[in-house]
């Protein structure tokens, strides 16, 4: 993982703790393979858990469909030749011999993967069906979920899942990611496609007084608050040190490192990227952790940017997480409200209204910034949107409802959507997309209706009936993993652009891990190598006889030289009767072709 990000470091320490830890907590059997299958799924299931609190959003469905492969091809379950086109697709060397396209409305790419597609041996004659189900494919390419529609003719019973995923990745590359996740959840299971929301309590207790905790930064985003509330709610706040690395601040966070240790307090340095020439000397400060004996409530807390220049060895020794905002409105919204405590959701005076305002208000936020997967049909002009933005729209919300008996409609839509998100947009037109959301999601009607309508998605998106904090997160988890264009009133072809994107970055990064993958045949990396290396030098040409080469080459200048010389000394005595004074220039020429007569 480590050349996908330089964050992305794991020692094999970490990961053997984690296996004693799942060797404790699996469930026990008496029968030895119901004991080994346990072991297997609990700690298949710990290790995603571990491992996609570290990552990124963008990276998190290549982990789970690179570990589902993986597990596959261990089992034998994965015919690596189709896996390898999967990741590949198809090149075609030779069109002289290439099977011309029978459809006019597939483009040429997709008919060169339909091609190559066809040398493969499950695969042979699916070129021809084309010409032969010219109307079956064409309805089959144009539906809007072809990886959920039959495929043409006899492939629609003999292909398995691997295989029609190969169809879907030639034909229809904006599918592949919704192909991958049903890979994963038919073989894995639905887990597996849900990293869990980074729950900062479990964080401290799976940590150690000598164990760095390191938030990965994203832009926008920023962990101090949820951190300073974590302190306050396990009773650290008054031994909570916080201090942002840069110029001059090292011998600080020096000083504040070793009093933690003596003390048992929380030390937090933010923005380690900013004092790169200081952090060998925090790498020995870790070290040094490892062979004292730091007080037990000692927790060191770090944050940076991506960088190559953060010590490898404290990634390696620490908890790392990231901070970017989850995928999809579901995520987005079970996030938020992991934001507010029970206790904050019990404090309004108003309680009917503020829970489906603050409902509408998490809807509000999770549609503002899954709009920028859309680019530039989402925003003009993409904005970072964070944490801060709701946390201080949700404060100004319990204020107003307790402030005023009547519902301030005005002044919360103007602080919120105008000042508060409004501060990050610039563009005329975003600012009226901002606005009109606003206006949908905060009105007397969200109040007074039952089941208020947040898209025009049929009892999809609604605010639900009154109830307990609990049941709002019932509610989030029943909505849809994968969100319709609709929710965000966008047209179904919206998102074809960023779903291609993110094939294309998915196969990119799935074959700059492939050294580590066997080949088709079950050759080893280095016979690969030496494969090819063995065929480059069987198509060199034969080596060059330097010695006759520059005979050959020295009698063609000798001639060449003879003949220019023999002219210039023509011309030379042609012209002399005219121009005396040409005669040194004879006699320098006289001597030239005579020493190259002599040579």
């Amino acid at each position: 993982m480590g050349r996908i990000d330089p964050m992305y470091q794991f020692s094999l320490d970490a990961y053997n703790q984690l296996f004693n830890q799942s060797i404790d907590k699996s469930t026990h059997h008496s029968k030895l393979e119901d004991r080994i299958l346990a072991l297997n799924d609990y700690h298949t299931y710990a290790l995603f858990k571990f491992t996609c609190r570290a990552l990124f959003e963008r990276h998190k469905l290549l982990f789970s469909f690179q570990t589902c492969a993986k597990i596959m091809e261990a089992a034998g379950k994965l015919d690596m030749e189709e896996y390898t086109y999967f990741l590949k697709g198809g090149v075609v060397m030779d069109r002289e011999t290439q099977m011309d396209n029978p459809c006019k409305w597939l483009d040429d790419a997709s008919w060169d993967n339909i091609t190559e597609l066809d040398k493969l041996t499950n695969f042979h004659g699916i070129a021809n069906s084309f010409e032969q189900y010219a109307r079956d494919w064409h309805l089959w390419y144009t539906s809007a979920a072809p990886e959920d529609a039959m495929l043409p003719g006899e492939w629609g019973n003999s292909c398995n899942e691997l295989q029609k995923m190969l169809i879907v990745r030639s034909l229809r590359k904006d599918r592949v990611a919704f192909c991958a996740t049903s890979f994963i959840i038919n073989n894995l299971g639905a887990k597996f496609v849900e990293p869990p929301v980074l729950d900062m309590t479990a964080v401290v207790e799976d940590s150690s007084c000598k164990t760095p905790l390191i938030f990965v930064l994203s832009a926008g985003v920023d962990p101090t608050s949820g951190l300073v509330q974590l302190a306050d709610e396990v009773g650290m706040k008054n031994r909570f040190s916080a201090l942002s690395l840069g110029q001059g601040q090292a011998p600080l966070a020096t000083k504040l490192i070793k009093e933690g240790v003596k003390e048992g307090n929380w030390v937090y340095l933010a923005n380690c990227h900013l004092s790169l020439s200081w952090m060998p000397h925090l790498d020995k400060l870790v070290e040094q952790l490892q062979s004292e004996e730091p007080h037990p409530d000692f927790r060191l807390w770090l944050s940076s940017n991506p960088t190559k220049g953060f010590p490898i060895s404290i990634l390696q020794a620490g908890l790392k997480m990231t901070t970017e905002p989850p995928k999809g409105l579901r995520a987005n919204m079970k996030r938020l409200y992991g934001l507010v405590s029970e206790r904050t959701f019990s404090r309004c005076k108003k309680p009917e209204k503020y829970k489906k305002l603050l409902f509408t208000l998490c809807f509000f936020h999770s549609v503002l910034i899954e709009r920028r997967k859309f680019l530039q049909l989402g925003w003009n002009i993409p904005y970072d949107f964070n944490d801060s933005d709701f946390e201080v729209s949700e404060n100004l919300l319990n204020m107003y409802l307790d402030e005023y008996e009547e519902t301030p409609w005005d002044a919360l839509k103007y602080l919120i959507a105008g000042v508060n998100y409004g501060g990050h947009v610039t563009d005329d037109l975003d600012r009226r997309l901002l606005h009109t959301y606003i206006n949908d999601f905060f009105n007397e009607n969200v109040l007074n209706t039952p089941f208020y309508k947040l898209s025009t998605l049929n009892d999809t998106y609604y605010v639900p009936k009154d109830g307990p904090y609990q049941h709002y997160k019932d509610y989030i988890s029943l909505l849809p993993g994968v969100d319709h264009p609709a929710a965000f009133g966008q047209h179904p072809n919206a998102d074809i652009t960023s779903q291609i994107r993110e094939t294309h970055m998915l196969f990119e990064t799935l074959l700059s891990l492939q050294p580590q993958v066997s080949s088709l045949k079950g050759e080893s990396t280095e016979d690969k190598v030496l494969a090819l290396a063995q065929d480059v030098k069987e198509h060199l040409p034969e080596l060059i006889d330097y010695e006759n080469t520059l005979s050959i080459l020295l009698k063609i200048a000798t001639h060449r030289w003879e003949l220019f010389c023999s002219r210039r000394f023509c011309a030379t005595i042609t012209l002399l009767p005219q121009y005396p004074t040409l005669s040194s220039i004879w006699r320098k020429e006289l001597k030239v072709w005579w020493l190259c007569r002599r040579i």
